[in-house]
């Protein structure tokens, strides 16, 4: 049963079933609206109702909002745009498209190869896409800057098919869709990926889309930088739209719906959502027993998004203009998704007996019809002047962002075996029948004979170079700005600072103790200050500002808000206060990761997309980073990103009190897994300024033919500790790398061992190497580890060389190189899991014992928590003795004193660390 059926009590909230006890009073008022509209128009019988409403509350008459409206399109026929357009030369070379998207996906299926693809998405698409490429999308070279285009991910074969008309992409090239590697191997073409994917194609594809729901997300985050720039004077991104195109089954990734306050709090009238409603998701319907097109309307236009929807071709105009009871109306609203999809799975003589005999009345609209007129009747997103009308309607609109709900057909004109099917997403290739089907329905000039030659290898349709249509496409394209996809990335160097910034973090911190956020905070604030660079970087805070001392920036730099700041701040009169401008520098993205891992990667793009180098530098409480929004940074990954991924109050035990689901300690083993973030785990201030500064000269520096398009992820902890200063002779190529030694042996003739630690772990120890010294006789080394995960990688990098040439001098890795020379069994300790530390193992050129904190975190004091996981500068002590009685160099009884002396199963026995305090 429909949600809006007579038999429901409600109907978005109104009372359906209430009984009249004054019909004639009723119908009275029914007149009268219809006689205020007949003479003043709907506009004016809108403010009338709603000046009704708004008395009706004074007087505690309350009525629920109403958040859908009927089952129509929003535009009315005598609304509808003038189309400016040559139709029949569109409809030519759309089916070209159509045609050619089918083949590649059908070639992509055959023996040998077996990639398949996705046919039945494209075909739903096609027109909402062609309305956009031939009057709306502007390309790089438009005037204005060229608009966002986030295609919809399975549609992919569309944009290529495209590409190939327009000659931008080969037969051989489209032959190898899907075999991105072994299809260049064999010297024909180059390989397309299946999606949208940058990485993989990084001249056409800006926007990796297929991770469904992020696409939604960071479009809605595109549209506010391109605000962001403007404000900032960087560049004028005025004539500038950004586009998401999704699928209504997407809608249901919380992603997609999450952030669609902001783009109606901040305005982005600049925004428009086109959501592709062919009702079905993978492999299913989306609502089979309810409106998904009603569902979203309500949800979009809750949250304070314009509306516009497009269900019903032209065809359906003259039924509803004959609809005088509105009877049609009435059984288009009721009629379930589930029913809609059965019908376009069927005929028209289906159609005919389950739709339009549902109601005498709409039975009658069509009596004089035949079947195939009622097969005829598209849908309003197959439409191409109802999309116009549509798309003309949303850029003009102005204080909102636009969602268009287009209602199409999944695998529309592929034939019966695919339109409305739930398998057609799974669907690989088209059988010598529908191969033949679908060229009738598309005019593609190709003989039987071609096709029957090798059904598994249809032949591709190209037209000649003179075609008035060929001509008419790419005049369109000209005319708009180019080429879509497109993706540019011109190298460009901005001005870097000299070492005057970075020379903050130098000199250590004296008697004060600093914790390592505090210091990257402290870089953070003189490189904002720097000219050419400063204005660029952008800081993304979600709501932890004052955690990480980065209030100080809210008087000076301000937080980003394209209405300003309308109201007075509680803390106004306070040399702090919190400060909102149209100019602001700072992107305060609220209590949400998502979101601002979507403004990262957004901002960490702009090189390509606006071609303005900007520097996102992201912030966040660690354990809501990589845990939670790994899926992100790895679609970050795939876009090109480059900037700052600040894991701030890092670790498992640095946070004082606060629990399981704040303890990060195994951050870095999922930063690990994605090769486009480059992890580091600084302990020391000087560290984090190489770091720093090293990005920085990596990214947009001279070439030095290091890999540009990488993120540097740095935690940095909460917990204030002595900082030194930088040694005169400090191994910057070691801190960079991964390793570098902070002192050797102390002299004399015990026993040696090398203990190694990152990030808050430098000073457990560097109190280990002074114990063992002083209570055992034992000679220790200390080494900061700065990146377990580079120096992973550094080796099996060498490994891989080596393998590939085993006759040729053979490469070390940089940790084995740069421990070769140490004495004695190594000792690792870090505030994370065992796998941190144990990356390395295999590599390390004597015995290695590693020290962890795995699991749960818990609340607790930083000592305890540190004696409980056995990490801390006391069990440091014991695993090295320990490791010194396995070789034989220590008595065994030794490790058995030295637990008894250092109480170590006691954690209240712990002392690493201060008990509580912030950064």
């Amino acid at each position: 049963m429909s949600p809006t059926s007579d038999a429901t009590p409600l109907i978005d909230g109104l009372l359906t079933k209430v009984n009249d006890n004054d019909p004639e009073e009723t119908q009275e008022w029914r007149e009268s609206l219809d006689a205020l509209i007949a003479e003043k128009g709907a506009p004016r019988a809108r403010f009338i109702l709603l000046s009704m409403l708004a008395e009706a509350r004074k007087k505690n008459v309350t009525v629920p909002g109403q958040t859908t409206t009927p089952y129509v399109n929003t535009i009315p026929v005598e609304d509808e745009p003038y189309f400016p357009g040559d139709e029949s030369m569109e409809r030519t070379y759309r089916r070209w498209l159509r045609w050619n998207a089918a083949v590649m996906v059908t070639r992509a299926q055959r023996p040998g190869v077996g990639v398949g693809g996705h046919i039945s998405s494209y075909a739903s698409t096609a027109t909402l896409y062609e309305v956009g490429f031939n009057h709306f999308f502007r390309g790089k070279d438009h005037p204005g800057g060229g608009d966002h285009i986030f295609f919809q991910g399975h549609a992919s074969p569309g944009n290529y098919a495209r590409a190939y008309i327009e000659g931008r992409l080969s037969e051989d090239d489209l032959d190898g869709f899907r075999q991105e590697v072994s299809h260049p191997a064999r010297g024909k073409g180059r390989g397309l990926p299946s999606y949208p994917h940058p990485r993989r194609m990084e001249d056409f594809w800006e926007y990796p889309t297929v991770s469904m729901g992020l696409g939604p997300a960071e479009a809605i985050y595109q549209a506010w930088f391109d605000r962001y720039l403007a404000g900032a004077g960087i560049k004028d991104t005025s004539q500038q739209r950004t586009w998401a195109f999704l699928g209504d089954g997407e809608m249901d990734e919380p992603e997609s719906r999450g952030m669609l306050q902001l783009a109606a709090s901040q305005q982005l009238d600049n925004l428009t959502f086109v959501i592709n409603c062919n009702l079905q998701r993978l492999d299913g319907p989306v609502r089979g027993n309810g409106k998904i097109v009603q569902e979203l309307e309500a949800s979009f236009k809750g949250a304070g998004w314009n509306v516009i929807k497009v269900l019903w071709g032209r065809g359906w105009d003259q039924l509803l203009a004959a609809d005088k009871d509105h009877a049609l109306e009435h059984l288009m609203m009721e009629t379930l998704d589930g029913d809609y999809q059965t019908f376009k799975a069927n005929d028209g003589a289906y159609v005919r007996k389950h739709f339009f005999g549902r109601d005498p009345r709409t039975a009658a609209l069509v009596k004089d019809w035949t079947d195939e007129e009622i097969w005829a009747l598209q849908r309003g997103g197959n439409d191409y002047r109802k999309m116009y009308a549509a798309y003309k309607a949303a850029t003009e609109h102005k204080g909102q962002p636009t969602v268009i709900l287009a209602h199409t057909v999944k695998g529309y004109l592929l034939g019966s075996h695919f339109a409305g099917r739930n398998a057609t997403h799974q669907m690989k290739k088209l059988t010598l029948d529908d191969l033949k089907g679908l060229r009738d329905r598309l005019h593609i000039p190709i003989t039987d004979e071609q096709l029957e030659a090798n059904p598994k290898m249809p032949p591709y349709y190209r037209p000649a170079a003179d075609d008035p249509a060929l001509l008419y496409m790419m005049d369109r394209r000209h005319q708009l700005g180019g080429f879509l996809p497109e993706r540019r990335d011109a190298p460009r160097q901005i001005q870097l600072p000299g070492d005057r910034p970075y020379d903050v973090l130098k000199g250590g911190s004296g008697k004060r103790e600093v914790a390592s956020t505090m210091a990257f905070v402290q870089l953070l604030k003189e490189l904002i200050k720097e000219d050419g660079i400063g204005r660029r970087i952008v800081p993304i805070i979600p709501d932890e500002s004052r955690t990480f001392g980065l209030e100080s920036l809210f008087p000076t730099k301000k937080i980003f808000n394209t209405q300003g700041q309308n109201y007075t701040p509680v803390d106004a009169e306070m040399m702090l206060s919190y400060r909102e401008s149209t100019d602001g520098q700072i992107m305060h993205t609220g209590i949400n990761e998502a979101g601002s891992a979507a403004l990262f990667q957004v901002v960490g793009t702009s090189y390509a997309t606006h071609g303005e180098p900007m520097i996102p530098v992201y912030i966040f409480y660690s354990m809501f980073g990589f845990q939670r929004t790994a899926d992100q940074f790895w679609a970050a990954g795939d876009q090109l990103t480059r900037g700052f991924i600040m894991g701030a109050t890092a670790g498992r035990t640095t946070l004082a009190g606060e629990g399981t689901q704040h303890m990060d300690g195994h951050s870095p083993l999922i930063s690990a897994t994605n090769e486009a973030v480059v992890t580091y785990d600084p302990g020391y201030a000087y560290e984090i300024r190489h770091i720093v500064r090293d990005a920085l000269e990596r990214w947009y520096g001279p070439e030095t033919g290091r890999n540009r398009d990488v993120m540097y992820y740095l935690t940095v902890y909460n917990e204030p500790i002595s900082q030194p200063a930088e040694p005169e002779d400090v191994d910057v190529e070691g801190i960079i790398k991964g390793i570098h030694r902070l002192s050797g042996p102390a002299d004399g003739d015990g026993p040696e061992v090398q203990l190694l630690a990152s990030g808050v772990g430098l000073p457990w120890i560097e109190e280990a190497r002074r114990v063992l010294a002083e209570d055992w006789g034992v000679r220790a080394s200390t080494w900061s580890v700065t990146s377990w995960n580079e120096l992973r990688r550094d080796a099996l990098a060498a490994e891989r060389e080596n393998f590939l040439n085993p006759t040729g001098d053979q490469r070390v890795p940089f940790v084995t190189s740069r421990l070769q020379a140490a004495q004695g069994p190594f000792i690792a300790t870090s505030d994370y899991d065992h796998l941190v530390a144990d990356q390395i193992r295999k590599w390390v050129p004597g015995s290695y014992h590693t020290l962890g904190a795995d699991g749960f975190g818990f609340s607790e004091t930083r000592p305890a928590a540190r004696r409980f996981f056995l990490i801390d500068s006391a069990s440091v002590v014991v695993k090295a003795l320990q490791a010194l009685a396995d070789e034989g160099k220590l008595e065994r009884d030794v490790v058995a004193q030295a637990i008894a002396r250092y109480d170590l199963t006691n954690v209240n026995a712990g002392t690493s660390g201060s008990d509580g305090g912030d950064v």
